[in-house]
């Protein structure tokens, strides 16, 4: 039989909990997916698509264009959940749907192939009722649809040897996966607040959009360090990047007063910055200015921005402390550059990225042997190296972390990203906690902005025992960082300490959201379980327990409970048995 090759968008849609809903009632799970399926198709042919398969729950479809594809799935939901209106939450009958561009094969008018498997498995991590696209999905929509993305980060799914990056679509009736789920917006501080939105782009570059991304970094970090001032973090701010967006609701999302936005074009050796302030409340601008030079003069440009955004902001500042805002991470231009090219590789949180962010993070470090915050961040991604099983040669990269934690703490007397990064480091793979509760506390001191210096606080806090402390970072970090990606971390901390306090359902309902935000994160399997166990739910705790051994088979009670330096011995005791009653092989 003939078999065809192409590109095309790929549609898969499946019900969620389709067994669970036909065990309860097969008669009106029959006729409710009847109706819906109704609802599909037509949407579907509307949208100029073709349904190459159905296999009773599930659809699959394809588009010749994506934006048909994602405006499909996103009205298609929207329709879905108008039917579900007014049905108790167990009589739903709702869709998860993935999206991805691929080559696939044609045979008999099926569809086959990696194209088919990467949009089943975006299918697969969708929220029910939600939308989730592949990356190169995303490229194709972004500027052409008037509708909002998460970015979920690189995913690793099964049977896909690379991870795959992912963004869910968020509407009315779907939140992203791994924002914080708020009834209220967060009240004003008593200080003056702001957000620094993404720059834009505008070298006409792709390759350049790490450049950008830094300079931007780099000015809310020196913002950051006024204590005068209240500063959103980076991950809640770039929530919104590749996005069009109303300056009010960024204020009221965050909590801030004041938003700067602008672009950056690097070009030719010279590199010009514009930017804008703008009053949250009446969406009036308060200044808006550009700033150019030769590319040596980068840091004097950020300089120029931090000065004027403060003075606009702040009747007095004193000298020093705008001295210290200003400090330079560097003068070496090329260390610079491999910096934030290994903060940029890092985010996408995969064995290969933490490899290919070490080389140039290491490299930045050979190129300026001064450079503390490259050392700092070298530092920390060798933990998650460490607390992901991703090191090849423990024994070697432990050592090579602890000596490049050490000299990030001995060169960052005066900044906060070493200090903290270092320490925290040092805590995790040194065992050295004390320590690291002391760096991370001085780097606080500094810059109580410095959003990443209260997820290390939390994590140290926990290993010291002090969970309630540690439950509090988690809640500064969440205030100055409301829409961060990564709260689904501070959710599984949270989860820990109030499994450590005996607060079994607290744990189990956290670690529970992060399984379902992350299938994919292993750790949240094994807390999960652990939770289970000790809240007298084996059966639970066992299938959470060979999710995690799915995900990492050579996962053992002791290597688990070698991973923390706990300091107080009740809390190991307690870690180890929980494993064991979760069924973990010893």
């Amino acid at each position: 039989m003939a078999v065809n090759r192409r590109l095309v968008a790929v549609f898969a849609a499946d019900v969620e909990g389709y067994s669970r809903l036909m065990g309860a009632d097969e008669v009106g799970t029959l006729r409710g997916l009847t109706e819906r399926r109704a609802i599909l198709d037509k949407l579907i042919g509307e949208h100029r698509g073709r349904i190459a398969n159905t296999a009773g729950d599930s659809v699959l479809a394809e588009f010749g264009s994506a934006v048909d594809a994602v405006q499909c799935a996103v009205e298609a939901q929207a329709a879905l959940a108008e039917a579900n209106s007014g049905l108790a939450p167990d009589r739903r009958i709702s869709f998860r749907i993935g999206i991805h561009i691929g080559d696939v094969m044609v045979r008999a008018g099926d569809l086959f192939g990696d194209g088919v498997n990467i949009a089943a498995r975006l299918q697969s991590i969708a929220k029910p009722g939600g939308v989730c696209i592949s990356g190169t999905t995303y490229d194709q929509v972004r500027k052409v649809l008037p509708i909002t993305f998460a970015d979920l980060g690189a995913v690793q799914v099964k049977n896909i040897q690379e991870s795959i990056r992912a963004y869910q679509a968020v509407n009315e009736t779907t939140e992203p996966a791994f924002l914080a789920n708020t009834d209220s917006p967060p009240p004003l501080p008593d200080k003056p607040s702001i957000a620094v939105l993404p720059f834009q782009n505008m070298s006409g570059d792709p390759e350049q959009e790490y450049f950008a991304d830094g300079v931007v970094e780099e000015i809310i970090t020196a913002l950051s360090r006024f204590k005068s001032l209240f500063v959103i973090a980076r991950n809640s701010s770039f929530t919104y990047k590749g996005r069009a967006v109303d300056i009010k609701q960024v204020g009221r999302e965050l909590g801030v007063r004041y938003v700067l936005e602008g672009s950056v074009r690097k070009s030719a050796g010279k590199v010009r910055i514009n930017g804008q302030l703008i009053d949250s409340a009446t969406g009036s601008h308060v200044w808006a200015n550009r700033f150019e030079g030769k590319l040596e003069d980068v840091f004097e440009l950020q300089d120029q921005i931090t000065t004027r955004v403060v003075g606009e902001l702040l009747t007095s500042v004193e000298a020093a402390e705008m001295e210290r805002a200003n400090r330079k991470p560097t003068a070496n231009l090329d260390a610079y550059d491999c910096y934030w090219r290994g903060v940029a590789t890092l985010r996408k949180f995969t064995k290969s990225s933490t490899e290919a962010a070490l080389a140039y993070l290491l490299k930045a470090t050979d190129l300026d042997q001064n450079f503390a915050s490259a050392y700092g961040i070298a530092a920390v991604v060798y933990a998650i190296r460490k607390q992901n099983f991703w090191m090849v040669d423990v024994a070697q990269e432990s050592a090579e972390a602890i000596r490049v934690a050490r000299r990030a703490v001995e060169l960052g007397e005066m900044n906060e990203v070493a200090l903290c990064n270092g320490g925290y480091a040092l805590g995790s793979i040194a065992g050295e906690v004390d320590l690291a509760a002391e760096c991370i506390r001085r780097g606080l001191a500094m810059n109580p902005n410095f959003v990443f210096g209260w997820m290390y606080s939390a994590f140290v806090h926990q290993w010291l025992g002090e969970h309630e402390i540690s439950l509090a970072d988690v809640r500064q970090w969440a205030r100055l960082s409301p829409r961060d990606p990564l709260l689904w971390l501070g959710k599984l901390i949270s989860a820990a300490s109030h499994m450590y306090l005996g607060h079994f359902e607290e744990a189990i309902s956290l670690a529970d959201q992060v399984v379902t935000g992350w299938p994919t994160y292993m750790p949240g399997w094994r807390l999960l379980a652990v939770s289970k166990a000790f809240a007298g739910d084996v059966a639970s705790a066992n299938i959470a327990a060979r999710k995690a051994l799915e995900l990492d088979p050579f996962l053992t009670v002791s290597a688990m409970v070698a991973l923390y330096p706990l300091r107080r011995a009740v809390d190991v005791e307690r870690l180890r048995e929980g494993y064991l009653r979760a069924g973990f092989p010893p």
